[in-house]
């Protein structure tokens, strides 16, 4: 069959799956409404199931009094049941797929459960949904002409007690359906390679010589793939290597800090960039609109929301809300109920509301991955922001960073410190310096009342890590590659003093 016609079905096939973004579109809480109470209906003869005596919950009130608010550590027991063997433990179906994630806070790997649902019905309708979009925006495309260059993890698959488990890419690879095989590069063989700088090669190999319409990955690593083909090719940009290229579909971190670079490497007016919000726990929200930074709240994945206002969050007053109920501008802790058995599961992130009709978020950190030493409630997203801001006014760049505070200390103030490692360092690092603490008063009034007239907090100090720093500190925890990424703000000092020892 011809690829134009090819890329016709494709479309309009995608294309349909409109009409029920649309329904919960229109009716987004009574879709989360009917939606947990399948859940838990479908749940009923599980040991969870039992244990909560959800035979007789019949609305959200009562299953949000009897079910608590779990953590993983609080999971845990009744995952690794499942893991050992045990089904309906805490889902009706067998769950045999795990995804192995440890995150950046914790050592300890977390083993996600992954039913069959929620590679169907949440993991692989996420990826078409993305692409539904796209091609609704942008009629004219021609993406499935050739190939999407994935950048997934480094992990193979590993069996234990007839259950399996790895990386979220590499099950999703595994379990992939022919259609998205086939239109995808590298191979699932280079793909699922473990060994980071070997499968980097492997992958520019594979990849060159294909007809590449489309990018997906992780911000960080796909820039040091790109960087890679530059100069295993000695091309000036990537569109010379790609010239069909149109789109590239990112999350994992934000992508403030690394847009400048993208559109140096990638210098077409016509590319795209869209982003997604998804997790080992779930697929969970989609740019639905051309050149936005708002993501859409996918509804109907099997994934029943509720959400805790940042600033009751571990505290006695904290309050849980349903969706009818968040407000704009507000940040929120997510929690989840999935279809793979993960009940009230606080996931870790953080977003804010820019929108309730419809339900649009922005991813702005992680509920562990902020500092608040000094009553200054630090966000990521406030920290991306002001980066951006700061390289774009001094014209440099930023390979990674992380933060972290430094604590009073008899009369001496508190302070931020920061350590960066540039791709082209500041010509003048004091301006640098300047333009990123004032943009952050400017994003946050918290920070703003601490830092003036230094009452609470000194200056910022910023480190200028040594070439590759922060590659060094991740390939000695075996976390080179796909999911991985740098803590970025913490309340202690352990990844700094780590890597001012790496110094």
């Amino acid at each position: 069959m011809p690829l134009p016609i090819i890329n016709s079905i494709a479309s309009w096939v995608l294309k349909q799956r409109i009409h029920q973004i649309e329904l919960f579109l229109k009716y987004p809480n009574e879709v989360q409404e009917e939606l947990i109470l399948n859940l838990i209906k479908s749940a009923e003869s599980t040991q969870f199931g039992k244990q909560y005596q959800f035979s007789s919950v019949k609305s959200y009130q009562t299953f949000s009094e009897r079910v608590p608010i779990s953590t993983y550590e609080e999971l845990e027991p009744l995952i690794e049941q499942t893991r050992r063997g045990e089904q309906n433990v805490i889902w009706p179906t067998n769950i045999k797929w795990f995804a192995k994630s440890s995150g950046t806070t914790n050592a300890k790997s977390k083993f996600i459960p992954v039913s069959g649902e929620a590679l169907e019905d949440c993991h692989y309708k996420g990826s078409k949904d993305l692409l539904c979009m796209y091609l609704n925006n942008n009629p004219e495309s021609g993406l499935f002409l050739g190939k999407s260059l994935r950048l997934g993890g480094s992990s193979q698959i590993y069996e234990d007690n007839n259950s399996y488990f790895g990386d979220l890419s590499a099950i999703l690879i595994e379990n992939m359906p022919i259609w998205a095989e086939f239109s995808s590069t590298p191979s699932n063989k280079v793909s699922l390679m473990s060994q980071w700088e070997t499968k980097l090669s492997a992958i520019v190999n594979e990849t060159v010589n294909e007809n590449v319409t489309s990018f997906a990955g992780v911000p960080s690593w796909m820039l040091v793939l790109l960087n890679k083909v530059l100069e295993d090719t000695g091309k000036s940009n990537i569109m010379e290597v790609w010239p069909n290229l149109e789109v590239y579909f990112h999350g994992g971190v934000s992508f403030d800090p690394y847009r400048e670079q993208y559109q140096k490497l990638i210098p077409g007016e016509k590319f795209k960039y869209y982003e997604i919000y998804n997790a080992s726990e779930g697929f969970f929200a989609i740019q639905d609109r051309n050149d936005s930074k708002d993501l859409l709240l996918m509804l109907d994945y099997g994934i029943f929301y509720e959400f805790i206002p940042m600033d009751s969050f571990g505290t006695p007053l904290q309050k849980v809300v349903r969706l009818a109920e968040v407000e704009i501008g507000k940040n929120y802790a997510v929690v989840i109920t999935t279809n793979s058995g993960l009940w009230r599961y606080l996931i870790g992130d953080t977003v804010r509301f820019v929108s309730i009709n419809p339900y649009r978020i922005r991813i702005t950190g992680r509920t562990k991955h902020h500092i608040n030493v000094f009553g200054e409630e630090l966000m990521i997203e406030n920290t991306d922001m002001a980066l951006a801001k700061a390289c774009s006014v001094t014209q440099t760049e930023v390979v990674d960073y992380t933060v972290a505070p430094v604590f009073m200390d008899g009369k001496e103030k508190g302070a931020h410190e920061w350590m960066i490692e540039f791709k082209k360092n500041p010509a003048d690092m004091t301006i640098f310096q300047k333009v990123l603490d004032e943009t952050l008063q400017t994003l946050n009034s918290d920070y703003e009342a601490k830092r003036h007239n230094n009452m609470t907090l000194n200056p910022l100090i910023i480190n200028v890590a040594r070439p590759k720093l922060f590659y060094d500190w991740l390939k000695m925890q075996d976390k080179l590659g796909g999911q991985h990424k740098i803590p970025r703000l913490s309340n202690q000092r352990d990844y700094l003093e780590q890597l001012l020892k790496l110094q």
